[in-house]
């Protein structure tokens, strides 16, 4: 049996403290991996143990969060707790009160907190070369881009099939890579580009000169509930008024469509566009999953009229679907020209990667983009070793069982609270969103797993996001579980 199920039978002998607990010893049926199910909603996590009155915390914590106040820019809206230390897949507030972390920095930790393997690599690296600029090469950009493109050839995306190769002939491996600092540096990369290859177009179907200021060929297309980003042009392309409205003008020439509406593209998608941005699947807009037939339509429109498709993967990429990339197990005429990725890559030390094809990196010469921090020695390093561990084949399995596991949980709430939730639980894998009927419920649902020690988030206008480290075992998912069905119970009783 697998190492998920071994670790959930380990977890079935301790404590209820740690995850499926003394409940689920006596159900009746079992997953798809062999891990018993309980029959009924968790009722055991109905009281709060993690209160959070601010007019209550202790001196020490009163004085960092007074300091936050007096300091920091107030752009967040953050409870009263204060986090002090992490290991695995669990975090400490200063006041010693444990949390089961569900929410990963948002899909960031994949590997969880403290992990020794990173902690390794940050000390050895750090203390040889931590900075150097992009004046000079050094050893660990290379190793990473490498590692990035020929796994993508071997696992599938960016219009290769899984079981590709491509070596390097001529100074060429068929894609490339530039390094960023975070995924909406990433994204204004990705347009950049797009941009430059869409005047390309223009000038080579017109004969005109790229420059030529009568270059239309530069709209952006986009779509509704995508987030791409805070920046300016990552801003212009996330298509949320919450986020836009105190920022307008944004960069004109943006088109927003409907996400799986294939009957639009036509009308969407023009000559005048460059760049068509969309996420697979969304993350903060509430976990929407792209039909794999529409994304075939909008490639084969983006192939009609020149324009440069961009899947931003920096929250559903890098394993967290239990494929490489979300659009690996899509057939090959559906992929991309480019893929961004950040988050989960170097495990919480900031990094973003754009990954084009050959016949778009072409149009990118020196001096065209560039970055003073991004593909430091220190975030390739640790890109490449968190890289080659979400790669290793038992840790792609280990994903796998555990998201058939936490998908027959969540199955079990859409079951037990029918007039809360949704029918069908959003997402794939580890990237998992719980869809409520009251836009009101996800907020509190969240706000009461965390005074119940569980960290979650929200999605979108109505969803619970659901994004654990990549290594959470069972036992955790049974937690959280566990806690989530205590909540329901109680908005189900109010």
């Amino acid at each position: 049996m697998r190492a998920v199920t071994r670790q959930a039978r380990r977890t079935l002998v301790r404590p209820a403290k740690h995850g499926l607990g003394v409940r689920c010893m006596g159900t009746e049926s079992s997953s798809r991996n062999g891990i018993p199910l309980p029959t009924s909603p968790s009722k055991r996590y109905t009281a709060v143990t993690h209160p959070e009155d601010a007019t209550k915390v202790s001196p020490a914590v009163k004085e960092l969060l007074d300091r936050s106040s007096a300091y920091i820019l107030p752009v967040y809206a953050r409870p009263p707790i204060v986090l002090a230390k992490g290991k695995g897949a669990y975090v400490w507030d200063a006041e010693g009160r444990q949390y089961l972390d569900f929410s990963a920095g948002i899909a960031v930790n994949a590997l969880g907190h403290g992990d020794e393997g990173v902690v390794e690599v940050m000390r050895t690296t750090a203390s040889t070369l931590l900075h150097t600029s992009n004046v000079y090469h050094h050893e660990y950009a290379g190793k990473l881009a490498e590692l990035l493109i020929t796994l993508t050839q071997a696992e599938g995306g960016l219009g290769w099939a899984p079981g590709s190769a491509h070596p390097p002939k001529d100074g060429t491996s068929g894609a490339k890579v530039f390094f960023a600092n975070s995924g909406t540096e990433a994204n204004e990369g990705a347009l950049k580009v797009a941009r430059k290859v869409g005047k390309d177009r223009w000038a080579k179907a017109t004969g005109k000169a790229w420059d030529d200021p009568s270059c239309d060929k530069v709209e952006i297309v986009c779509f509704e509930r995508g987030f791409h980003g805070r920046s300016m042009g990552a801003l212009s392309v996330t298509s949320n008024p919450k986020y836009q409205k105190p920022f307008l003008p944004l960069i004109p020439g943006v088109k927003v469509g409907q996400l799986n509406d294939a009957g639009a593209l036509e009308g969407l998608v023009g000559e005048k566009t460059c760049a068509v941005i969309v996420e697979p699947i969304q993350g903060e807009g509430g976990i929407n999953t792209a039909d794999v037939e529409w994304l075939r339509a909008l490639r084969k429109r983006c192939d009609e009229v020149g324009a440069v498709l961009i899947y931003d993967e920096i929250q559903c990429g890098l394993y967290r679907t239990g494929k490489l990339w979300a659009h690996s197990s899509v057939p090959a005429d559906a992929h991309p020209d480019i893929v961004t990725t950040a988050k989960p890559l170097a495990n919480g030390y900031p990094i973003g990667a754009v990954l084009l094809r050959d016949a778009i990196a072409e149009t990118m010469t020196a001096g065209t983009h560039g970055t003073t921090f991004g593909g430091s020695p220190l975030a390739c390093a640790l890109g490449y070793h968190v890289l080659s561990r979400l790669s290793d084949q038992a840790f792609v399995d280990h994903v796998k069982d555990t998201s058939e596991y936490l998908e027959e949980r969540l199955s079990l709430l859409t079951k037990w609270f029918p007039n809360i939730l949704e029918e069908e639980v959003r997402g794939c894998g580890l990237i998992r969103g719980l869809g409520f009927k009251d836009a009101s419920h996800p907020g509190r649902v969240v706000d009461m797993a965390r005074e119940r020690g569980v960290l979650l988030l929200t999605a979108g206008k109505n969803a619970v996001r659901l994004v654990p480290s990549l290594n959470i075992g069972a036992g955790e998912v049974g937690q959280a579980m566990d806690v989530v069905e205590s909540c329901l119970s109680l908005l189900e009783a109010a």
